[in-house]
């Protein structure tokens, strides 16, 4: 992996985007692309921003001039990871500062036409199969100034590419690393899997220095063709230091599944604008989510299932602890278009404080124009029972263990929908530690 070894930053003004574009080396499609979502940047940074979806986010220590991209060269480092050394992978890609720094793939999986690896390369390799998805079909550059400063800024990321009826049974990995004062990652992940093909890529972040200030501005797009499965797993696990901003959507085709799994561990700051859409009929997509919020941390999702077909299910489930002074937001919908009639949608959110002073936001909201659909919604929030805690503090457990137990009650119904056991294993020993268990 890779340490910075010079001091060689770029900031994300004019001039520091011109030095941005003649470091990297690219086609002049590319660097097109770029120039125009620099424009749009400009632009919408200078406009408010969605008050429905910011509100309850305050931005205004955010001081966006205090970070950079890092241009140095690489030297070897070592990162504490939930996963990377809990499995085995068919690839693995891992990034640091925004730069890949290595990146593997089985020569059983390339033999297939798999293409996993480095975003940066492989767009340019394989123009004509990434570019009519790249920041086209799911993430839009101009949907606020985060897409498209990310849009104009992207330092790179993993690319996913399953062609038609290939089907991966090896879970892939990848890696996104923090590790200097002061860093800037803006990382893609684009996945595609055509039609009648299966994967799973489990992805998580991580930094090197539990006190470096750091910024992340991503993006995740997912791309699942007729009949296709895809299972992504992110698991957010920054320091608690790390501003976190990233626009994640999935496009889900005709009688296709997508299961889309979010952990919310670390970060000072998160905010994640996720969308599902049901494109094709028959298509189905279950997103789960597990948040643990502690200290000052403010997590916040905005979700989105939007029905475009008839015969289209949709499932959310978030499950959200917050201790101390933390605060975890949650605004979902579920828009139904006039002709996805036997639309089938449900989202639920429930919240649980373990002290006095933590708080929890949760805001579901259905928008329907068609008439034939079954959509549900709900949300809980409450403080941990007293009489639990004394209950299984008399059979011989600490608190922080009769505490333990208790949130992984609380957190079981999302296990119970996950079937890669490492994702369960992951996440409950990140639960462990977020409680202060075997520190």
């Amino acid at each position: 992996m890779a340490v910075t070894t010079a001091d060689n930053r770029i900031a994300f003004d004019a001039a520091g985007f011109e030095s941005f574009l003649s470091n990297r080396n690219e086609p002049d499609w590319l660097q097109k692309s770029r120039r125009d979502a620099f424009e749009q940047y400009q632009q919408l940074s200078s406009e408010p921003l969605d008050p429905e979806e910011f509100k309850r986010l305050d931005l205004r220590t955010f001081r966006p001039e205090k970070y950079s991209l890092n241009t140095s060269s690489a030297g070897e480092t070592s990162f504490e990871t939930l996963m990377q050394n809990r499995g085995e992978f068919g690839g693995a890609i891992v990034q640091v500062d925004g730069k890949c720094v290595s990146s593997s793939l089985s020569e059983e999986l390339k033999s297939q036409g798999v293409l996993f690896g480095n975003l940066s390369e492989l767009l340019v390799e394989h123009r004509e199969l990434l570019e009519p998805y790249f920041l086209k079909k799911a993430v839009k550059a101009g949907q606020d100034r985060f897409s498209a400063w990310h849009a104009a800024f992207w330092t790179g990321g993993a690319v996913l590419y399953v062609p038609r009826n290939v089907e991966v049974d090896v879970p892939l990995y990848s890696l996104i690393g923090l590790q200097g004062e002061g860093a800037a990652d803006l990382s893609h992940t684009l996945i595609i899997i055509e039609d009648g093909a299966s994967a799973t890529l489990l992805e998580e972040t991580s930094c090197t220095n539990e006190n470096a200030d750091g910024l992340h501005v991503g993006a995740v797009e997912l791309i699942v063709g007729q009949g296709a499965r895809l299972r992504y797993v992110q698991l957010q696990n920054w320091n608690e230091k790390v501003r976190h901003f990233a626009h994640q959507s999935g496009r889900v085709a005709r009688d296709a599944m997508l299961q889309w799994t979010v952990g919310g561990l670390g970060g000072k700051l998160m905010h994640i604008h996720q969308d599902v859409h049901l494109d094709g009929r028959g298509a189905h997509a279950q997103v789960n989510g597990v948040t643990f919020a502690t200290d000052k941390q403010l997590l916040s999702y905005y979700t989105q299932q939007t029905h475009h077909q008839p015969d289209t299910s949709s499932d959310l489930l978030y499950k959200q602890v917050c201790r101390d002074h933390s605060r975890c937001v949650w605004r979902g919908m579920i828009k139904v278009d006039e002709i996805a009639q036997k639309t089938d949608g449900y989202q639920r959110n429930d919240a649980l404080m373990l002290s006095s002073d933590a708080r929890a936001d949760a805001i579901p909201g259905l928008e329907i124009e068609a008439d034939d659909v079954r959509c549900t919604h709900g949300a809980t929030a409450g403080q941990v029972d007293e009489e639990q805690v004394f209950y299984a503090m008399c059979r011989g457990l600490s608190r922080y263990e009769a505490m333990h137990v208790i949130v992984e009650g609380f957190f079981a119904e999302v296990y119970d929908r996950i079937p890669v056991e490492l994702v369960r294993e992951t996440l409950s020993q990140a639960v462990e530690r977020k409680l202060g268990i075997g520190e």
